[in-house]
């Protein structure tokens, strides 16, 4: 089969690669979709050593199932794969798996790809009226649906707090951010403003999706909010984010841009404001956002843009430029 494989920092090669063989319990799935997501661009730009290459990147996948149980089926991919035994699976907080692996990181290959094998129950069935671009969204925004449920579980901790009456602020504009301030009003809260400093996609997700955008400047003047998504993860967001929550405030963290700084600990702690780190999601959140995307909750979901697989690297280097005003890009197999 095809597959784009990252060959190094900001290099990939479209070549031919080994089909992909099935375990028990396993589906092979044809790719119809997989989304670009910033760990992906993380890893092509070489700063991300748990992604050595060679390896096919790539884990928001669509497709339809060739063998098994759900052969002929269009699906959604949870690309997360968790063990179902240890004491996080066991309470439901199987995205804390000690042994959790994820596609397109060793030892498991990407959906970069024509064809990828999955267990066949991290697979959620799309109905017909859902088409497979936007099927293959629900992975990004899976992580911002968690997100705002653990942050409203704890809006709701709070003495007196109202979660659907939060002011909520989500910095970053990318599918991340976009899920998480799609998941917010899905899931009650309505006053969302979302920071974008692109001017392009800001004036996309404004017209698009119905956003309410702010500058970076426009943000700092806009006064102090119950609860911060910050969906990027640089030391100028956390810094943002740190100064944008209110006393009493929340920070939701789920963006990985960078590692270190930004974080005002003395302004968190004087003004006890509470800070929670989020990876991925568990399955049940995966298929609650799965399930919410079909039922129409989050938007029409057309904010997107498809490329061929085989231009790979183009729509690695338009991103990196800046010059690319959807939120997610697809990589789409023979097209």
């Amino acid at each position: 089969m095809k597959a784009l494989v990252y060959t190094g920092p900001e290099a990939q090669s479209y070549r031919d690669v080994e089909d992909p063989v099935p375990a028990v319990g396993d589906a092979l799935i044809q790719v119809a979709h997989t989304g670009i997501c910033g760990s992906d661009m993380h890893a092509f730009l070489g700063h991300d050593d748990r992604r050595p290459a060679p390896l096919i990147l790539g884990h928001e996948v669509a497709g339809t199932v060739l063998s098994g149980a759900l052969a002929g089926k269009r699906v959604t991919v949870n690309p997360l794969v968790t063990c179902g035994t240890c004491e996080a699976c066991r309470s439901g907080r199987d995205n804390l798996c000690p042994t959790r692996q994820i596609i397109s990181m060793p030892p498991r290959e990407g959906g970069f790809a024509e064809r990828l094998a999955m267990p066949e129950g991290n697979l959620v069935v799309v109905p017909d009226h859902v088409s497979d671009a936007q099927a293959a969204l629900a992975e990004p925004i899976a992580c911002g649906w968690h997100a705002v449920r653990l942050a409203r579980t704890a809006l709701a901790g709070g003495a007196g707090e109202n979660p659907a009456g939060a002011r909520a602020l989500v910095i970053g504009g990318g599918a991340i951010g976009l899920g998480a301030a799609l998941s917010l009003k899905a899931q009650g809260i309505s006053d969302v403003r979302l920071v974008e400093p692109n001017k392009e996609r800001a004036r996309y997700l404004a017209e698009t999706c119905a956003l309410n955008v702010l500058t970076p400047e426009e943000a700092d003047d806009s006064g102090h909010y119950d609860l911060v998504i910050d969906g990027v993860g640089f030391a100028a967001t956390r810094a943002a984010a740190s100064d944008r929550a209110k006393p009493g405030g929340i920070i939701v963290h789920i963006g990985l841009g960078s590692a270190e700084g930004g974080l005002d600990i003395r302004r968190m702690t004087l003004q006890e404001i509470t800070f929670i780190g989020t990876y991925t999601y568990t399955a049940q959140d995966f298929r609650d956002t799965a399930k919410a995307m079909f039922d129409g909750l989050l938007g029409p979901l057309d904010w997107v843009e498809t490329r061929p697989l085989a231009e790979g690297q183009r729509a690695f280097s338009d991103l990196r430029s800046g010059q690319v005003a959807v939120p997610k890009i697809l990589l789409t197999p023979d097209i």
